[in-house]
């Protein structure tokens, strides 16, 4: 697969089907993040994997930081209990904030001319210590920071 593909694998066709089956108008990057754990032998995959960030795992991991977050607000709700969304076929999901701040921060990590992949989008991803991606790995278990190093030097020996 080449790297253009991977690009338009990540965000184009697997990010939006996310955001799709979760009904969200926008794709964000949890979706971003999701497309990523999904896509079979791709680098960025195996670094999560590793990590213990499964799609299974990242998916519980985002119900827990919802029901963190909510409950800050003093809402109590258990995502287990909640009917499942409904996706919306019809639905054309956009390019979210969370996203577009993602690829911004993925375009200026180092090496810069180094082709646009997985490893890359992971390392956007990561680069984050904010919003819900953070919250999310966090939730997990897993040391967002020592990831973050473990994607930024996969990407600096040239893994897309």
């Amino acid at each position: 697969m080449s790297d253009h593909k991977d690009v338009r694998a990540i965000l184009v066709r697997a990010a939006r089907a996310e955001a799709r089956q979760d009904g969200s108008r926008t794709i964000e990057a949890e979706h971003v993040l999701l497309a990523l754990a999904a896509l079979e032998d791709s680098p960025a995959a195996r670094l999560l994997a590793d990590a213990g960030l499964t799609e299974d795992t990242i998916r519980a991991a985002l119900s827990r930081e919802w029901e963190q977050s909510l409950a800050v607000a003093g809402i109590a709700v258990r995502t287990g209990l909640l009917p499942e969304a409904t996706p919306d076929r019809a639905r054309d999901p956009q390019i979210g904030e969370s996203t577009k701040l993602m690829l911004r921060r993925a375009m200026d990590a180092p090496p810069k001319m180094a082709r646009f992949g997985s490893m890359r989008i992971l390392v956007g991803l990561l680069e984050a210590d904010r919003g819900r991606v953070a919250r999310t790995i966090q939730a997990a278990g897993v040391d967002r920071t020592a990831l973050h190093a473990k994607a930024t030097e996969a990407l600096a020996a040239g893994t897309r």
